[in-house]
């Protein structure tokens, strides 16, 4: 019988992929006393690694995916269980050839060979496929098969050599122990194991565990389909496991796979199959492995005719059968990212969950990376999962997105594309009047958000062609170009916003000052009434969040940041908190609700709501106060993100409605039209230039490369400072511009507008490269209308990136000149900044 250490200095759970690439690299980046438990044996613990079937398709439109992908491919590499195959994904409409076309703009981007293919040039890679049935590919020659399994032993053996790991096979956890929110103990059908810190990295069964904890992991097992024919002659005489090209068949959901002399076909094209982690059988029950599930035939049988259709002379022959046929299990998320990092409910307790085997070994790195000086290389924004708020985290959640998302893995998704399920959850207090203005509601965080209003339609007559109308279907799907219409009224009189799905919370007590001191860049002993845009900055030196924090009291700092990311800035702001109690995060998002009102007019609709002083004078731009309005008390914030003379108005959830109604009211005789989100988070944005998390800031930027750097560094230490003083002594390894598109006319005669993530090249074609090694790509893209342009961000190589070069946008397969309009952050629109501090 196995026995496991009476204490640790950390449990990882799982000997999976992600489990195996976890204790090698904790161990290689010093930490010892590391135990490993899985209760299934080794090298095949029966979960998806042993079963999945190990390909590699670099290419994805996420940098952040891409970039464990390709780090996880290296690992391979190196331990020499990666087999180079090459990889091609073929169409059957030209819907779909559209998006390899964009998949090559991507590939460019990360810098990853690949190639479009004609039929015949399909057939010449692949001479079984029939080119009848497809009118063309997209060929990546790095795609590969890896043997997973032999990876896992190799690491572990490799933590073993550096005597930092005990396994313990066979063993199951039965509970996790927390005390005052932290992890202290792990019980095991072994005994009990001392430790505070455990991982969870067992797949399908996370959330099973993390409940054990009292934490949520939010995926959801599922069912793909995967059958195994053969012998099959034609690969019988061929050398080694794999001889041609894997072949994606993307339109049909399905994939075509050599192993040996059988050819595996799999699908995603099945209706979503959902199981929850209790239900999944043991070891003993299953029939093969426990997350190999008996096959529903009924499901495959359309795949399997779309599969002959591609391939009926491998498939079709009379002495190949099917040998081996599975549902297999994986993991789903409600976004379709992987869930990594310490949870938000159980301090010590982190996931690395719901990663596929091509990004492993690159997250097991990376949540090493993160657990040891909490500094991945790679930005892991988009997995953290303290991004979930409450309601994304309820099984029900996760089934309807999950089920929603299946059939998306292969899909043609919409980088704007909207979920249909799960809708209506958070509803600010003037959603009812924004049905009535005829609002077209995108989704964030649960909330349900106007991107423009139809009751604007009439300002499309009003402003012509300055609304810069998109001919394509692609680029003006998800988009009206009311939203265009919207911002030239706000530019013109005023524009009111609904920004309810800001995340506020307060930083309250006596060491409150001390505290949002070390976290934040900004200055913020300032007087009470004072507003500070700040960044915050890992001890590397890179961007973690981006907000602003108001100076209510001495003792009082009111934090306000974008839905998006709100949750996971609200924790990195918890865990900072002073040990002694001095300083805590109240979160007030649910308590109040926000209106924005900016424009030209913006102070003379203010003014006609309140006795307060509202000029210049008086009420001075970066400062807050607390107002009436009419029979509110609305603290008002003196800010924008729009580029023009305005307020952010805050008052309690429950008097959300009035406000808007008194702010629609008093706009109307200055022609004040609302205004959606299209606008405040897109057109008005970019116009000035301003930087959003995510898209031009993250973890792997910095304030210089970001040209966010002020005169001067406060004195008061914060995190990052040291980081930060040594990047301003030096010249940035990339720059962030602002370009405009000079013509936008394709091959056909269409003008086509960019959505975002496009390379930008030379006017030759040849690619760029930054000081860091990467590839410009598109940030962010978005008309410009009170310029009459589309404007994109990008980080260029400094060599480049002057005001005035000439450059090109590739986009989908065709490029279109680009000049550089700005190589800091100067806006292209009021450079001067007047209109923001009239």
């Amino acid at each position: 019988m196995a026995t496991v250490p009476s204490s640790a200095r950390a449990v990882v759970i799982g000997a999976g992929i992600v489990g195996n690439s976890l204790v090698y690299h904790l161990a290689r980046l010093g930490w010892r006393d590391i135990v490993q438990l899985d209760k299934g044996p080794l090298p095949n613990p029966g979960g998806s690694t042993g079963h999945a079937s190990n390909f590699i398709f670099p290419v994805d439109h996420s940098r952040e995916i891409t970039d464990l992908t390709l780090d996880s491919m290296a690992q391979y590499k190196e331990m020499d269980v990666f087999t180079e195959s090459g990889g091609i994904e073929v169409a059957r409409s030209e819907e779909r050839m559209q998006e390899l076309r964009r998949r090559i703009s991507s590939a460019k981007a990360w810098g990853i060979p690949s190639e479009l293919l004609t039929p015949a040039e399909v057939a010449e890679k692949v001479p079984f496929l029939d080119p009848s049935v497809i009118v063309g590919g997209f060929f990546t020659p790095s795609v590969g098969v890896v043997d997973s399994l032999r990876a896992g032993t190799i690491m572990r053996e490799r933590a073993q050599e550096l005597d930092a790991l005990t396994i313990a096979a066979n063993v199951e956890v039965t509970d996790i122990t927390v005390e005052h929110g932290r992890v202290t103990s792990v019980r095991t059908s072994a005994g009990d194991i001392t430790t505070d810190t455990v991982v969870i990295a067992c797949g399908v069964w996370s959330p099973k565990l993390a409940r054990m904890a009292g934490a949520h992991i939010p995926l959801t097992p599922a069912v793909h389909q995967m059958i195994s024919v053969g012998p099959i002659p034609q690969l019988a005489e061929k050398p080694g496991e794999i001889s041609f090209p894997i072949v994606r068949d993307m339109d049909t959901f399905c994939y075509e796979r050599q192993h040996g002399s059988d050819m595996e076909v799999g699908s995603y094209a099945h209706r979503a199959i959902l199981m929850d982690a209790e239900e999944i059988p043991s070891i003993e029950q299953a029939k093969l492995s426990p997350t190999e599930m008996p096959f529903t035939e009924e499901d495959f049988d359309p795949q399997l005719e779309q599969a002959l259709e591609l391939m009926p002379e491998i498939l079709g022959n009379e002495d190949a059968e099917i040998r081996y046929a599975i549902n297999g299990l994986l993991s789903l998320t409600p976004d379709g990212a992987p869930v990594l990092g310490e949870t938000p409910e159980v301090k010590g307790l982190w996931s690395a969950a719901a990663v596929w085997i091509k990004e492993g070994p690159g997250v097991g790195r990376a949540v090493a990376e993160w657990m040891t000086d909490g500094n991945p290389e790679i930005d892991l924004h988009g997995a953290d999962i303290a991004r979930f708020y409450p309601h994304q985290r309820s099984k029900h959640h996760i089934r309807s997105r999950t089920s929603e998302s299946f059939i998306k893995t292969y899909g043609i998704v919409h980088p704007s594309e909207q979920w249909e399920g799960e809708r209506n959850v958070r509803l600010s207090p003037m959603n009812a009047s924004q049905r009535e203005l005829g609002a077209v509601f995108y989704e964030t965080v649960g909330w349900e958000r106007p991107h423009w209003y139809a009751s604007n339609e009439g300002l499309l007559g009003e402003y012509g062609d300055a609304v810069m109308r998109r001919e394509s279907e692609w680029d003006a799907r998800w988009w009206s170009p009311i939203v265009n219409a919207e911002h030239l009224a706000l530019r013109e009189r005023a524009g009111y916003v609904d920004l309810s799905a800001f995340v506020v919370f307060d930083v309250v007590g006596p060491g409150a000052l001390d505290a949002v001191q070390r976290i934040a860049v900004g200055q913020l002993d300032v007087a009470p009434g004072r507003v500070v845009y700040t960044p915050i900055l890992d001890s590397r030196g890179g961007y973690r969040a981006d907000l602003t924090i108001m100076r209510l009291r001495d003792d009082h700092f009111r934090v306000v940041t974008g839905g998006a990311h709100g949750q996971v800035d609200r924790k990195w702001f918890a865990d900072r908190m002073p040990a002694d109690g001095s300083a805590h995060v109240h979160d007030r998002t649910s308590a109040f609700t926000t209106v924005g009102l900016w424009g030209p007019r913006a102070r003379d609709i203010l003014g006609a709501l309140t006795d307060a002083d509202v000029s210049n004078e008086a009420f001075r731009f970066s400062t807050c106060q607390e107002i009436e309005v009419a029979s509110l008390d609305v603290l008002a914030s003196r800010i924008s993100y729009v580029g023009e003379l305005g307020w952010e108005l805050y008052v309690p959830m429950e008097q959300g409605a009035k406000l808007w109604e008194l702010v629609q009211e008093a706009g109307r005789p200055h022609g004040a039209v609302p205004v959606g989100i299209g606008v405040y988070g897109t057109t008005g944005r970019l116009e000035k230039g301003y930087r959003a998390y995510g898209a031009e800031l993250d973890s792997e930027r910095t304030i210089v490369e970001a040209g966010m750097q002020r005169p001067k560094v406060k004195d008061a230490d914060f995190v990052g400072r040291e980081a930060y003083l040594k990047q301003r002594d030096n010249a940035p390894d990339t720059v962030l511009c602002t370009l405009t598109v000079d013509d936008h006319t394709s091959a056909d005669g269409t003008k086509r507008y960019m959505l975002g993530g496009e390379p930008i090249v030379t006017r030759d074609g040849e690619q760029l490269t930054d000081g860091h090694g990467h590839h410009p790509y598109v940030t962010s893209a978005g008309s410009a209308p009170s310029l009459g342009r589309h404007v994109l961000m990008a980080y260029l190589p400094p060599d480049v990136a002057a005001v005035g070069t000439e450059l090109a946008v590739e986009y989908l397969g065709e490029q279109y000149p680009v000049t550089v309009g700005s190589a800091d952050a100067t806006s292209l629109f009021d450079p001067a900044n007047e209109r923001i501090k009239a």
